[in-house]
């Protein structure tokens, strides 16, 4: 078995631009299904390159290379020195975690239109005014057509609303994907996004053949055979309200109700969209294995968050054969470079619609 090669560089966060490698002495990254996901790097605490000059939290930018590729990007928010043992732990979170510090100050309205459309306008809005680049490029059209609108005065937060975005009946699954703009020298990131009911993978994983299966959790707390999503005041006092019912599951279990809150959601037929989500969400109990692959067979991009992938059990209760959609995938390296990964998976059927925001 060989072990790849991994480093960590030290970037401009406006610019991309490669300031240093760093010298890493641990490292584990975390890619997590529509969030920021993680990333955590011991170097020396004495290194020429632990500079507080340039090596700054909220400032810098940090991303893991794997045989010279980019596999993790992101921006450094806090440091730990370890002055006893001379480390210095960087913690990052993903590119993400930059639109969680972005409001629409002016407010926003986009009625009717291509949510596709809606995120590019939305992202170029942040690069524009002193941001990180982010390149829409590859967004494609989905056929999905929606309607925002916040006042000023609501002060909307940008990741907040990709996320509500992405999580309606036919929604989207979103990650950042960091790439070479200039091999060795820049390195830029793209917003990209996939089919909410998850992308088909080749990979199918077998307990004890190419994965040792750790635990598996049965939860049937999101049921529910009848779903309200309240929305904002009408003016009078009253709320907004869509409803929706899941009549073959009443049939067979006794009334579960749910009630979601989105008091920033102005349409009723919106709202409807929202408990149907709750409905298509709470419409199985969900198994949740997770998983560690065996060492070799698979590298840290082979399992991105949203793909599809088959699921082999036989051990007692626990007997599964079903496809699985991945929710996390974790990444620790060694120091001889050997990688040890997990994966977190969710049944299929919760993303086949959409899960509520």
């Amino acid at each position: 078995m060989t072990s790849a090669a991994y480093s960590v560089v030290q970037t401009n966060l406006k610019t991309g631009a490669v300031v240093t490698t760093l010298p890493i002495t641990s490292l584990a990254f975390t890619h997590t299904l529509n969030a920021s996901g993680s990333c955590a790097v011991g170097i020396p605490l004495f290194a020429p390159e632990a500079d507080p000059n340039s090596l700054r939290p909220g400032v810098s930018g940090l991303v893991v290379l794997r045989d010279g590729a980019p596999v993790w990007g992101g921006i450094l928010w806090t440091l730990a020195a370890d002055i006893e043992n001379g480390t210095l732990t960087l913690n990052a979170s993903g590119f993400h975690s930059h639109y969680q510090g972005r409001y629409f100050v002016n407010g926003w309205t986009a009625k009717s239109k291509e949510q596709a459309t809606i995120l590019k306008d939305w992202i170029a809005y942040c690069n524009a005014d002193n941001g990180i680049a982010t390149d829409t490029s590859t967004v494609a059209a989905t056929g999905s057509v929606r309607t925002t609108v916040w006042t000023k005065y609501e002060l909307k937060n940008v990741a907040e609303a990709i996320g509500e975005l992405a999580d309606n009946i036919n929604g989207f699954n979103f990650r950042y994907v960091p790439y070479w703009i200039t091999p060795g020298t820049k390195i830029g990131h793209r917003f990209t996004i996939s089919s909410r009911e998850g992308v088909a993978t080749s990979h199918s994983l077998t307990h004890r053949a190419n994965c040792n299966v750790t635990s598996v959790s049965y939860d049937s707390t999101a049921l529910c055979t009848v779903a309200y999503a309240t929305g904002a005041d009408k003016g009078n006092g009253e709320k907004l309200v869509g409803v929706f019912t899941n009549a073959s599951l009443e049939a067979a279990m006794p009334e579960r109700l749910i009630v979601g809150t989105y008091s920033d959601v102005k349409e009723t037929q919106t709202l409807i969209s929202k408990a149907q989500a709750h409905i298509n969400a709470g419409a199985v109990p969900t198994a949740i294995p997770e998983l560690t692959l065996y060492p070799g067979e698979f590298g840290p991009l082979d399992f991105v968050p949203g793909d599809i992938t088959a699921v082999d059990i036989d051990a007692g209760y626990v007997a599964l054969f079903d496809e699985f959609v991945v929710t996390e995938c974790a990444t620790a390296v060694d120091v001889n470079g050997t990688e040890s990964i997990k994966l977190a998976l969710a049944s299929k059927e919760l993303f086949q619609n959409a899960n509520p925001s």
